[in-house]
């Protein structure tokens, strides 16, 4: 048995490093296929909310399914709708197209992002020990992977239709091979006959609600280190183009080193220790950023901004995924699916703002939000749920 909760461990590791390496192949080729599409940077930013519509719309979808058939069957399946669908953009040649393949992408990373969660939350549930850090690093490292196997096939000349077109055979391949190695799902027992049959829906729990607002949260917040971090030290400090791009490096690579070391740190301390006194580290940090004036500090401020982020998002999908086994699946898709939409609003919320105040004052609503998140901690202690209990909303 524990051979075999290793092996599910590692499937889950490779599902992983498979969701971030399908992005990112589509990231690095974003400006040679807008340029096939014949479109500009305007219209890219429109076709992109499809991507991110596509996304939210999946993990609402996938989250009841997972719960329905199990993480072994839906995982496999969501990773290779998501790889089949990373060679669509490849093959668009206009707007119209590209739309469309945006859209279909959105879905499958969608699905791909909830099923493999809610897997990773039954992993974890099985070793009985915080393991769900590590499976964020590695989506990470997939990223990472990416970029490094982008940026040779684009030198060697290969079109996006060869390159993505092969990745998804790739991911195909990845898909079906670790899928045997995931586990079964655990049935809950059933329905006592004599017992009154319960009618209407199931209710989401306020505290599911409660930690999908704390993901928008934070997840806004690593949207804005994405988008505008570089832009800060550019614009602001006036650093040169390379020192810039530093930025976006330094908090990357600390966010990555933490989601690696985040697991230990939460098995000894707990996972409010971790979301309280790392979105405390996340606010000091990206504070420090904003206040300076000097590029170095600037530099340490963005790393310890994502070093502080780093282990809180895994803290709260964990806990949506604890607080029932019977519906991880859909808490897990509430908790993602808002905090994706923080990620998109990133961009939206901090861009309009930069008319009334600077730039480096509107990261100031971001150190808020890491402030509500360390005040809010306490909503990640684990919490006994009494098997067979159901929260219904009825009819109408």
């Amino acid at each position: 048995m524990e051979r075999h909760l290793r092996a599910a461990r590692l499937a889950t590791f490779a599902y992983f490093v498979l969701n971030g390496f399908l992005m990112g192949m589509w990231i690095v080729h974003i400006p040679t296929i807008e340029q096939r599409a014949g479109i500009g940077h305007a219209t890219l930013g429109w076709l992109l909310l499809l991507l991110g519509a596509g996304a939210f719309g999946g993990m609402q979808a996938v989250g009841p399914l997972t719960d329905r058939f199990g993480a072994r069957t839906v995982v496999p399946l969501s990773a290779a709708l998501c790889s089949a669908t990373v060679a669509l953009p490849g093959l668009a040649g206009n707007v119209w197209t590209l739309g469309a393949a945006l859209l279909a992408l959105g879905v499958g990373n969608g699905c791909l992002d909830v099923s493999m969660n809610a897997h990773a939350v039954q992993v974890e549930h099985a070793y009985r020990r915080p393991v769900m850090s590590a499976f964020h690093a590695t989506f990470s490292i997939g990223g990472v992977f990416a970029a490094l196997v982008g940026a040779g096939t684009l030198g060697w000349g290969w079109s996006p239709a060869t390159t993505l077109s092969a990745v998804a055979a790739l991911g195909l391949a990845v898909s079906l091979l670790a899928a045997p190695l995931l586990l079964f799902s655990e049935r809950p027992p059933a329905p006592d006959p004599a017992a009154p049959a319960a009618t209407g829906r199931r209710r989401t729990p306020r505290h599911i609600w409660m930690l999908a607002v704390l993901a928008l949260m934070i997840m806004l917040c690593e949207g804005v280190a994405n988008d505008w971090s570089t832009l800060h030290l550019r614009r602001v400090l006036d650093a040169p183009p390379a020192t810039a791009a530093l930025a976006y490096g330094a908090f990357a690579t600390a966010m990555t080193v933490g989601r690696l070391l985040a697991d230990r740190f939460a098995a000894r301390y707990g996972p409010t220790a971790i979301l309280r006194y790392g979105a405390s580290v996340a606010a000091l940090g990206l504070a420090a950023a904003a206040l300076s004036d000097w590029i170095p500090l600037a530099l340490a401020g963005w790393a310890v901004f994502g070093a502080g982020l780093s282990g809180c998002v895994p803290q709260l999908f964990s806990a949506a995924g604890h607080a029932d086994q019977d519906a991880a699946g859909a808490n897990v898709s509430r908790v993602a699916g808002l905090g994706y939409l923080g990620m998109l609003a990133g961009p939206a919320v901090i861009g309009p703002l930069t008319r009334f105040v600077p730039l480096d004052v509107t990261f100031f609503l971001p150190v808020a939000f890491c402030v509500v998140a360390a005040c809010s901690a306490g909503i990640v202690r684990p919490r006994a749920h009494v098997p067979g209990r159901v929260e219904l909303e009825t009819a109408g």
